[in-house]
Protein backbone atom coordinates (compact mmCIF):
# COMPACT_ATOMS: atom_id res chain seq x y z
CA UNK A 1 0.00 0.00 0.00
CA UNK A 2 1.36 3.33 -0.93
CA UNK A 3 0.31 6.34 0.72
CA UNK A 4 0.96 9.42 -0.51
CA UNK A 5 0.83 13.13 1.91
CA UNK A 6 0.83 16.15 -0.32
CA UNK A 7 0.18 19.00 2.05
CA UNK A 8 1.74 18.19 5.08
CA UNK A 9 2.95 20.98 6.57
CA UNK A 10 0.32 22.82 7.73
CA UNK A 11 -1.12 19.82 9.78
CA UNK A 12 2.35 18.85 10.86
CA UNK A 13 4.93 21.44 10.94
CA UNK A 14 7.19 19.22 12.95
CA UNK A 15 5.66 18.45 16.15
CA UNK A 16 3.95 15.18 15.29
CA UNK A 17 4.78 11.66 13.97
CA UNK A 18 4.25 10.91 10.33
CA UNK A 19 5.15 7.05 11.24
CA UNK A 20 1.76 6.62 13.01
CA UNK A 21 1.04 5.48 9.19
CA UNK A 22 3.64 3.15 8.88
CA UNK A 23 2.16 -0.07 9.88
CA UNK A 24 -0.27 0.97 6.82
CA UNK A 25 2.68 0.73 3.74
CA UNK A 26 5.57 3.02 2.32
CA UNK A 27 4.38 6.84 3.00
CA UNK A 28 5.77 9.67 1.28
CA UNK A 29 5.03 13.34 2.59
CA UNK A 30 5.73 16.16 1.01
CA UNK A 31 4.68 19.90 2.83
CA UNK A 32 3.86 21.41 -0.23
CA UNK A 33 2.27 20.54 -3.43
CA UNK A 34 1.25 22.82 -6.68
CA UNK A 35 -1.36 21.75 -8.38
CA UNK A 36 0.87 20.76 -11.82
CA UNK A 37 2.72 18.15 -9.55
CA UNK A 38 -0.35 16.28 -8.31
CA UNK A 39 -0.70 13.91 -10.70
CA UNK A 40 3.06 13.14 -10.95
CA UNK A 41 3.80 13.05 -7.21
CA UNK A 42 0.28 10.61 -7.29
CA UNK A 43 0.65 7.91 -9.93
CA UNK A 44 1.78 5.30 -7.42
CA UNK A 45 -0.25 6.20 -4.95
CA UNK A 46 -2.95 4.15 -3.26
CA UNK A 47 -4.26 6.24 -0.94
CA UNK A 48 -3.62 10.06 -1.47
CA UNK A 49 -3.85 12.60 1.81
CA UNK A 50 -4.72 15.97 1.14
CA UNK A 51 -5.80 19.06 3.05
CA UNK A 52 -6.13 21.79 0.74
CA UNK A 53 -4.59 20.48 -2.48
CA UNK A 54 -7.32 20.15 -4.86
CA UNK A 55 -8.45 16.66 -6.61
CA UNK A 56 -10.77 17.64 -9.18
CA UNK A 57 -12.25 14.86 -11.75
CA UNK A 58 -9.47 15.18 -14.45
CA UNK A 59 -6.51 13.81 -11.34
CA UNK A 60 -8.83 11.40 -10.64
CA UNK A 61 -9.11 10.03 -14.06
CA UNK A 62 -5.31 10.17 -14.39
CA UNK A 63 -5.21 8.18 -11.22
CA UNK A 64 -6.01 4.52 -11.84
CA UNK A 65 -4.45 3.12 -9.37
CA UNK A 66 -6.11 5.09 -6.41
CA UNK A 67 -8.46 3.58 -4.00
CA UNK A 68 -8.75 6.50 -1.16
CA UNK A 69 -8.65 9.67 -0.59
CA UNK A 70 -8.44 11.09 2.94
CA UNK A 71 -8.67 14.15 3.38
CA UNK A 72 -6.93 15.95 6.39
CA UNK A 73 -10.25 18.43 7.91
CA UNK A 74 -13.73 18.33 8.29
CA UNK A 75 -14.32 20.13 4.74
CA UNK A 76 -14.23 18.44 1.76
CA UNK A 77 -15.35 20.87 -1.05
CA UNK A 78 -11.31 20.58 -2.43
CA UNK A 79 -12.80 17.08 -3.93
CA UNK A 80 -15.11 16.37 -6.66
CA UNK A 81 -17.02 13.45 -4.76
CA UNK A 82 -18.84 12.77 -7.75
CA UNK A 83 -16.25 11.59 -9.41
CA UNK A 84 -14.51 9.77 -7.35
CA UNK A 85 -17.71 7.64 -6.47
CA UNK A 86 -17.77 6.69 -10.21
CA UNK A 87 -14.32 5.88 -10.05
CA UNK A 88 -14.71 3.91 -6.81
CA UNK A 89 -12.55 5.96 -4.93
CA UNK A 90 -13.51 6.52 -1.47
CA UNK A 91 -13.38 9.82 -0.17
CA UNK A 92 -12.68 10.35 3.81
CA UNK A 93 -12.87 13.36 6.19
CA UNK A 94 -12.07 13.93 10.02
CA UNK A 95 -15.23 14.97 11.79
CA UNK A 96 -15.34 17.30 14.62
CA UNK A 97 -11.72 16.95 16.00
CA UNK A 98 -11.67 21.03 16.51
CA UNK A 99 -14.58 21.88 18.35
CA UNK A 100 -12.91 22.44 21.72
CA UNK A 101 -9.80 24.54 20.30
CA UNK A 102 -12.17 26.38 17.71
CA UNK A 103 -15.00 27.50 20.50
CA UNK A 104 -11.60 28.55 22.34
CA UNK A 105 -10.74 30.92 19.81
CA UNK A 106 -14.02 32.47 19.61
CA UNK A 107 -13.46 33.47 23.25
CA UNK A 108 -9.85 34.48 22.50
CA UNK A 109 -11.07 36.85 20.06
CA UNK A 110 -13.84 38.11 21.84
CA UNK A 111 -11.86 38.63 25.16
CA UNK A 112 -8.82 40.48 23.22
CA UNK A 113 -11.81 42.97 21.80
CA UNK A 114 -13.30 43.91 24.83
CA UNK A 115 -10.18 43.41 27.11
CA UNK A 116 -7.67 44.72 24.79
CA UNK A 117 -5.14 42.70 27.35
CA UNK A 118 -2.32 42.97 23.90
CA UNK A 119 -2.60 46.25 23.61
CA UNK A 120 -2.12 47.19 27.08
CA UNK A 121 0.69 44.58 27.27
CA UNK A 122 2.36 47.17 24.05
CA UNK A 123 1.43 50.09 25.88
CA UNK A 124 3.87 48.91 29.10
CA UNK A 125 6.59 47.65 27.04
CA UNK A 126 6.60 51.24 26.10
CA UNK A 127 6.53 52.18 29.79
CA UNK A 128 3.22 53.82 29.74
CA UNK A 129 2.59 52.54 32.96
CA UNK A 130 6.05 53.26 34.35
CA UNK A 131 5.62 57.45 33.38
CA UNK A 132 1.98 56.92 34.73
CA UNK A 133 0.44 59.97 37.60
CA UNK A 134 -1.84 56.90 38.52
CA UNK A 135 -1.91 53.72 39.71
CA UNK A 136 -3.67 52.73 36.71
CA UNK A 137 -4.64 54.06 33.39
CA UNK A 138 -7.34 52.86 30.68
CA UNK A 139 -8.24 53.74 26.99
CA UNK A 140 -11.78 52.60 26.33
CA UNK A 141 -14.78 51.46 28.36
CA UNK A 142 -14.33 48.41 29.67
CA UNK A 143 -17.74 45.66 29.85
CA UNK A 144 -18.54 41.82 31.27
CA UNK A 145 -19.66 39.81 29.07
CA UNK A 146 -22.08 38.88 31.86
CA UNK A 147 -25.51 39.44 30.45
CA UNK A 148 -24.42 40.51 27.10
CA UNK A 149 -26.47 38.45 24.34
CA UNK A 150 -24.48 36.49 22.34
CA UNK A 151 -26.22 34.87 19.04
CA UNK A 152 -24.67 32.06 17.29
CA UNK A 153 -25.61 31.32 13.89
CA UNK A 154 -25.56 27.02 13.69
CA UNK A 155 -26.04 24.93 16.22
CA UNK A 156 -23.61 22.26 15.13
CA UNK A 157 -20.85 21.21 17.36
CA UNK A 158 -18.84 23.64 17.77
CA UNK A 159 -21.42 25.95 17.71
CA UNK A 160 -22.82 24.20 20.63
CA UNK A 161 -19.64 24.37 22.30
CA UNK A 162 -19.34 28.15 21.82
CA UNK A 163 -22.89 28.10 23.36
CA UNK A 164 -22.05 26.41 26.57
CA UNK A 165 -19.16 28.42 27.43
CA UNK A 166 -20.99 31.84 26.78
CA UNK A 167 -23.78 30.46 29.34
CA UNK A 168 -20.70 29.98 31.74
CA UNK A 169 -19.89 33.68 31.16
CA UNK A 170 -23.25 34.41 32.33
CA UNK A 171 -24.10 35.43 28.96
CA UNK A 172 -27.68 35.33 27.29
CA UNK A 173 -27.59 32.91 24.37
CA UNK A 174 -30.22 33.02 21.29
CA UNK A 175 -29.28 31.16 18.29
CA UNK A 176 -30.63 30.64 14.52
CA UNK A 177 -30.48 26.50 13.91
CA UNK A 178 -32.82 24.39 12.58
CA UNK A 179 -33.47 22.20 15.38
CA UNK A 180 -36.87 22.79 17.31
CA UNK A 181 -36.57 25.20 20.64
CA UNK A 182 -37.43 21.27 22.53
CA UNK A 183 -34.26 19.47 21.25
CA UNK A 184 -32.22 23.09 22.46
CA UNK A 185 -30.65 23.18 26.30
CA UNK A 186 -32.92 25.72 28.39
CA UNK A 187 -29.79 28.40 28.19
CA UNK A 188 -30.29 28.85 24.29
CA UNK A 189 -33.16 30.49 22.83
CA UNK A 190 -34.32 29.98 19.48
CA UNK A 191 -35.12 33.00 17.48
CA UNK A 192 -35.07 34.53 13.99
CA UNK A 193 -32.59 35.90 11.79
CA UNK A 194 -33.62 39.31 11.73
CA UNK A 195 -34.23 39.21 15.55
CA UNK A 196 -30.68 37.74 15.75
CA UNK A 197 -29.43 40.63 13.94
CA UNK A 198 -31.31 43.09 16.10
CA UNK A 199 -30.85 42.77 19.48
CA UNK A 200 -27.21 40.88 19.81
CA UNK A 201 -24.04 42.16 21.63
CA UNK A 202 -21.66 39.48 19.62
CA UNK A 203 -22.81 37.69 16.48
CA UNK A 204 -20.71 34.83 15.80
CA UNK A 205 -20.69 32.29 12.36
CA UNK A 206 -20.56 28.65 12.89
CA UNK A 207 -22.83 27.46 10.11
CA UNK A 208 -21.84 25.33 7.26
CA UNK A 209 -21.01 27.21 3.62
CA UNK A 210 -24.23 26.97 1.11
CA UNK A 211 -25.76 28.75 -1.42
CA UNK A 212 -28.44 29.89 1.39
CA UNK A 213 -25.20 30.98 3.94
CA UNK A 214 -23.02 32.71 1.56
CA UNK A 215 -22.18 36.23 2.31
CA UNK A 216 -24.51 35.51 5.46
CA UNK A 217 -22.65 38.89 6.51
CA UNK A 218 -23.06 41.59 3.95
CA UNK A 219 -24.63 44.86 3.82
CA UNK A 220 -27.80 44.14 4.33
CA UNK A 221 -27.55 42.27 7.22
CA UNK A 222 -24.73 45.10 8.91
CA UNK A 223 -27.43 47.54 8.58
CA UNK A 224 -29.75 45.58 11.48
CA UNK A 225 -26.52 45.33 13.83
CA UNK A 226 -26.54 47.33 16.86
CA UNK A 227 -23.18 50.04 16.22
CA UNK A 228 -22.01 47.92 19.17
CA UNK A 229 -22.43 44.81 17.59
CA UNK A 230 -18.80 42.36 17.99
CA UNK A 231 -19.42 39.88 14.84
CA UNK A 232 -17.08 36.99 14.85
CA UNK A 233 -16.35 34.69 11.56
CA UNK A 234 -14.42 31.50 12.92
CA UNK A 235 -16.78 29.03 9.88
CA UNK A 236 -15.70 30.29 6.14
CA UNK A 237 -14.46 32.82 4.98
CA UNK A 238 -17.20 33.02 2.21
CA UNK A 239 -19.81 33.80 4.80
CA UNK A 240 -18.77 37.25 5.10
CA UNK A 241 -18.46 40.03 2.95
CA UNK A 242 -15.14 41.27 3.00
CA UNK A 243 -15.68 45.21 1.66
CA UNK A 244 -19.17 45.34 3.18
CA UNK A 245 -17.68 44.70 6.57
CA UNK A 246 -14.60 47.30 6.23
CA UNK A 247 -16.41 49.79 5.08
CA UNK A 248 -18.73 49.44 7.84
CA UNK A 249 -15.83 49.19 10.26
CA UNK A 250 -14.88 52.26 9.01
CA UNK A 251 -18.34 54.26 9.60
CA UNK A 252 -18.64 52.84 12.62
CA UNK A 253 -21.34 51.05 12.11
CA UNK A 254 -20.12 47.98 14.00
CA UNK A 255 -17.73 48.16 16.81
CA UNK A 256 -15.02 45.32 15.94
CA UNK A 257 -14.87 42.61 13.60
CA UNK A 258 -12.62 38.85 14.40
CA UNK A 259 -12.34 36.43 11.80
CA UNK A 260 -9.82 32.98 11.40
CA UNK A 261 -10.08 32.44 7.92
CA UNK A 262 -10.79 34.46 5.10
CA UNK A 263 -12.61 34.50 1.49
CA UNK A 264 -9.01 33.77 -0.23
CA UNK A 265 -6.20 32.72 1.70
CA UNK A 266 -3.42 33.70 2.26
CA UNK A 267 -5.44 37.18 1.46
CA UNK A 268 -4.70 39.49 -1.24
CA UNK A 269 -2.33 42.18 0.17
CA UNK A 270 -5.05 44.89 -0.72
CA UNK A 271 -8.06 42.96 1.05
CA UNK A 272 -9.98 45.65 2.76
CA UNK A 273 -9.96 43.80 5.97
CA UNK A 274 -6.53 43.97 5.98
CA UNK A 275 -6.20 48.14 6.90
CA UNK A 276 -9.92 48.09 8.44
CA UNK A 277 -9.67 49.17 12.10
CA UNK A 278 -11.15 47.32 14.67
CA UNK A 279 -10.73 44.15 12.53
CA UNK A 280 -8.65 41.40 14.10
CA UNK A 281 -7.65 38.35 11.98
CA UNK A 282 -5.81 35.63 12.62
CA UNK A 283 -4.31 33.33 9.92
CA UNK A 284 -6.77 29.77 9.75
CA UNK A 285 -5.28 28.82 13.24
CA UNK A 286 -8.33 28.10 15.37
CA UNK A 287 -8.40 24.32 14.34
CA UNK A 288 -4.63 24.15 14.62
CA UNK A 289 -4.02 23.47 18.66
CA UNK A 290 -1.54 20.73 18.90
CA UNK A 291 -4.34 18.34 20.81
CA UNK A 292 -6.88 18.48 17.80
CA UNK A 293 -4.23 18.32 15.81
CA UNK A 294 -2.92 14.75 17.73
CA UNK A 295 -6.84 13.80 17.81
CA UNK A 296 -6.52 14.74 13.82
CA UNK A 297 -3.92 12.21 12.77
CA UNK A 298 -5.81 9.41 15.29
CA UNK A 299 -9.09 9.81 13.47
CA UNK A 300 -7.40 9.61 10.08
CA UNK A 301 -5.51 6.71 10.96
CA UNK A 302 -8.83 4.63 11.79
CA UNK A 303 -10.07 6.15 9.19
CA UNK A 304 -7.33 4.27 6.86
CA UNK A 305 -7.71 1.33 8.86
CA UNK A 306 -10.90 1.06 9.09
CA UNK A 307 -10.74 1.69 4.97
CA UNK A 308 -7.85 -1.32 4.41
CA UNK A 309 -10.55 -3.67 6.49
CA UNK A 310 -13.28 -3.20 4.38
CA UNK A 311 -15.59 -0.79 7.14
CA UNK A 312 -14.88 2.79 5.72
CA UNK A 313 -15.68 5.04 8.16
CA UNK A 314 -16.03 8.58 7.65
CA UNK A 315 -17.16 8.76 4.23
CA UNK A 316 -18.41 11.56 2.70
CA UNK A 317 -19.32 10.14 -1.18
CA UNK A 318 -21.20 7.30 -0.66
Amino acid sequence: MKIVVLDGYSLNPGDLDWDILNEFGEVTVYDRTTAEDVIERSKDADIILTNKVEIDRTTIQELPKLKMIAVLATGYNIIDCKAAREAGVTVTNIPAYSTDSVAQMVFAHLLNIINRVQYYTDENRNLRWSNNPDFCYWDNTFHELAGKKIGIIGLGHIGSRVAHIADAFGMQVIAMTSKHQEELPLYINKVEKDELLRTADVITLHCPLTEDTANFICADTLSLMKPTAIVINLGRGPLADDDAIAHALREHRIAAYATDVMRQEPPASDNPLLSAPNCYITPHIAWATYEARMRLMEILKHNIHAFIYGKPINVVNK
